[in-house]
């Protein structure tokens, strides 16, 4: 190894370390719950497996509430100001906790009018719902991720994966109904969130109940991410709208065929997070240092992130045949042509995840808003189209639509974001031109 390379290694040494524990995690819940979906697909059948899957999209969908615009901003003003971390770990934990309590609420209201009083929809709504009420203390993941030090959340949510998985197959093989594996899923979120809990007191030598609330923060911090919060409700709305739409407009069975496809898609989309959350504090600091290199390095953050979703895309494309109809079995072949076009998503999902940072680091959030709500609009009415005619197929065309649209289209009518849709779309040649740099060496 040359001392060039040596050199480089070491720089980003750390960033390496930390993306590998978010990739192991991601990959090791990633595989536990791929493991298990086919289980409990094959198990409860289209029908009970699709209403599992409407209620968690349900809960998803309005668990953005507590989102309040704070996870990029979090890490940034821990990064920026330490001194200060008691005061903004608490008032972001206040921040969250109300929105949470607020998404916890719609879902009620929601359950109450669509589904029948005491019906297992309505129970699996309302225990999935439940889960909701431990996410305001996620905030400790944010702490982590500001001192590089992901493994604890890590390890935290992969203990919480495993015990979770082991309780659904084991109430499989007891022939258990459908709402003790909302229950299972609910006992997830507990035990991850005492272990974050207990890994954040061990190593940083804090309490939780140091945590202090600023109501200046608290205006600061909403006043700077309530841009990105209205946009995380739109990327929420075109993430998860469409199995709510399925459910309503088609039935839980066309759910359960989509969310086979949408799982095996989405198992990715971890992937550019994992990823960009381990060099968005270098890319803060390179801005300020040395704008020629932030550029050079976000090019090949777009670049890397684009290969990587075109390999997934490309595999994914000529397995889904074998896959589903091996692992699933007859009753989920509708769901092959659904996953050979919701992959495709990928490749804006992936850029968009640095595009979301380099929002951050430029200070320009209403691009989030602007953005993420075309991507929504898209997608709603898309669905209203598509879904009617096509079922789950249409739902995927109007997932890959919306995500083109808010990722990567619409960056190209306004002047500011017009670099990154140039950067985005040199990356879709970044595997000729990194062909023809290495002929050229």
């Amino acid at each position: 190894m040359t001392n060039k390379l040596k050199t480089f290694y070491k720089r980003i040494q750390v960033y390496l370390a930390n993306t590998s524990w978010i990739m192991a995690e991601k990959v090791a819940v990633m595989g536990l719950a791929f493991a298990v979906t086919v289980v409990l697909a094959r198990y409860l059948g289209p029908e009970q497996f699709g209403i599992l899957a409407y209620a968690i999209s349900l809960v998803s969908l309005f668990a953005v509430a507590g989102h309040v615009g704070l996870s990029g901003l979090v890490v940034r003003e821990l990064v920026k100001d330490p001194e200060n971390k008691n005061t903004i770990m608490g008032t972001s934990f206040v921040l969250k906790g109300l929105g949470y309590i607020i998404g916890f609420t719609l879902v009620l209201i929601t359950a109450f009018i669509t589904e029948p009083l005491g019906s297992v929809e309505f129970w699996v709504l309302l225990i999935i719902a439940f889960s909701l009420i431990f996410k305001p203390l996620d905030v400790i993941d944010f702490w982590f991720q500001s001192l590089l030090q992901a493994k604890y959340t890590a390890i935290s949510r992969t203990i919480a994966a495993v015990i979770s998985s082991a309780l659904k197959l084991l109430l499989v093989f007891l022939g258990a109904q459908l709402v003790l594996f909302a229950v299972a899923h609910l006992i997830q979120a507990v035990i991850g969130t005492l272990l974050l809990i207990s890994f954040f007191v061990i190593k940083s030598k804090l309490k939780v109940t140091d945590w202090q609330f600023s109501k200046d923060k608290a205006k600061e911090l909403f006043s700077q991410g309530w841009v990105v919060f209205l946009g995380s409700i739109f990327a929420v709305i075109y993430l998860k709208v469409d199995q709510v739409m399925l459910k309503w407009l088609v039935g839980a069975e066309e759910v359960g065929i989509y969310a086979v496809a949408a799982t095996l898609s989405e198992a990715w989309y971890f992937v550019p997070a994992a990823i960009v959350a381990s060099f968005f504090p270098k890319l803060i600091k390179l801005k300020q240092e040395s704008p020629k290199q932030y550029h050079h390095r976000l090019q090949q953050l777009f670049d890397f992130l684009f290969v990587i979703a075109l390999v997934v895309a490309v595999l994914v494309t000529l397995l889904a045949q074998p896959i589903i109809s091996t692992l699933f079995g007859e009753a989920y072949l509708g769901a092959i042509p659904i996953l050979v076009v919701h992959i495709w998503a990928a490749l804006f999902i992936f850029m968009r995840a640095a595009f979301s940072k380099w929002i951050l680091i430029e200070n320009v959030l209403m691009f989030s808003l602007i953005t993420q709500g075309l991507g929504a609009l898209a997608n709603v009415a898309l669905n209203f189209w598509l879904i009617p005619l096509y079922g789950g197929l249409g739902a995927a065309y109007a997932t890959l639509i919306a995500y083109a649209m808010a990722s990567y289209i619409a960056l190209l009518f306004h002047t500011k974001t017009r670099v990154v849709f140039f950067m985005m779309t040199k990356s879709y040649f970044a595997p000729i031109r990194y062909s023809l740099l290495r002929k050229g060496t």
